[in-house]
């Protein structure tokens, strides 16, 4: 994988970058669909394709442990060919779903023990399983396995966690090392900066983290319930010390004002569930602000879903039409909504690579976080 800084605000951190990795290249800022298990909730593949213009998914690891398997995975030849998805797959580790099974996982030096959500059936996730599950998986970017801090958690326990995460990233880093991809293809592993909103822990994971020269690095354990003002610190902390030369992945972030707040700190990759969530729900984003399509004003709105946005599907259904349609429950509420949204995703970092690009980035910014915020 390569990765090539083109531009950087001049009032900001902003970046314009590329990504380059054996299944096509990604323009940066970029978001990425969450496919956790193989499957972008409600969107098909050629409409991620043609429609979303999605460049990269994400698959999740403990979810596609569990199933389809990896022995599945690995008789299909990987996620790729299983999905018929021949782009970009970063997976996350497993960690974030393992640690938010608060009652059903023990954590010790040797990994994580969990019941499956499943069946309950027991299972272990240990830095080096994690990597060769990744292999099985074959996605481009693998990240490693950390434990993710809850909000709020106390200073010694997060000095404990982040003491463990590290130790486990250097095992894990070390099983990289020691196997191959299995697919004929590269694939990357990108650490993962923790400790909380505690300045001096960030500091401390970001210096850790950066020293072990991957070829990307990802901030996680944000976006958790803390405030915004504190998320953003931390993140500009740790940009300030992660390698420039190196994409940097802010994992789960998040709302539009959030991407573009954080694209201005200098982050470069996001993922987020919010799109399909919430347009699942009735929630959809749009230039002027965001529409509760579930509210009464809606019921006789034959308006288009928005005009002149990023899919096909906003000139083509009004707005009254998808509110009945959420309100009975229907699949196509829940596909056409998933698809506006996510293409209003997309189309957001596409033009705040232009923007960056243009020299225009910063001003655009300030205007579209208060913009993109309202209530209609």
């Amino acid at each position: 994988m390569k990765f090539t800084l083109q531009t950087t605000d001049a009032q900001s951190q902003a970046r314009a970058g590329q990504l380059m990795t054996d299944h096509g290249v990604i323009e940066t800022p970029i978001f990425m669909p969450v496919g956790t298990q193989g499957t972008v909730k409600s969107v098909g593949q050629e409409q991620l394709k043609n429609d979303v213009r999605a460049q990269i998914i994400l698959g999740n690891t403990y979810h596609l442990y569990l199933r389809p398997g990896t022995e599945v995975l690995r008789a299909a030849g990987g996620l790729h060919r299983f999905i018929s998805w021949d782009r970009p797959i970063l997976t996350d580790s497993g960690g974030y779903q393992v640690f938010s099974l608060a009652e059903r996982r023990k954590i010790r030096e040797e990994g994580a023990e969990f019941s499956s959500h499943l069946d309950g059936s027991r299972h272990i996730f240990t830095p080096e399983n994690v990597v060769d599950t990744q292999r099985a998986i074959g996605a481009d970017i693998m990240m490693a396995f950390d434990e993710c801090m809850p909000y709020p958690c106390d200073y010694a326990y997060a000095q404990r966690s982040l003491a463990l995460t590290h130790r486990w990233l250097h095992r894990g880093l070390r099983r990289f090392g020691e196997t191959e991809p299995l697919y004929g293809y590269q694939q990357s592993f990108f650490p993962i900066v923790q400790g909380s909103v505690y300045r001096d822990l960030r500091i401390r994971s970001a210096e850790e983290v950066a020293a072990c020269g991957c070829d990307g690095n990802a901030i996680g354990g944000l976006s958790v319930g803390e405030p915004a003002g504190q998320m953003y610190e931390m993140i500009e902390v740790v940009n300030g010390i992660l390698p420039a030369d190196k994409p940097r992945y802010l994992m789960g972030v998040g709302t539009p004002a959030n991407i573009l707040e954080a694209i201005a700190l200098g982050v470069d990759m996001f993922d987020c569930v919010m799109p399909t969530r919430n347009g699942r729900n009735g929630g959809i984003f749009t230039w002027q602000g965001v529409i509760n399509i579930r509210n009464e004003k809606w019921k006789n709105d034959f308006s288009p879903l928005e005009e002149g946005g990023a899919s096909y599907v906003d000139e083509m259904y009004s707005k009254a039409y998808l509110r009945h349609l959420v309100y009975a429950k229907e699949i196509l509420g829940a596909q056409i909504a998933s698809q506006h949204n996510l293409a209003f995703f997309l189309r957001l970092v596409r033009e705040a690579r232009r923007q960056i690009v243009e020299g225009t980035f910063s001003a655009w910014k300030t205007r579209m976080v208060e913009q993109l915020s309202r209530r209609l």
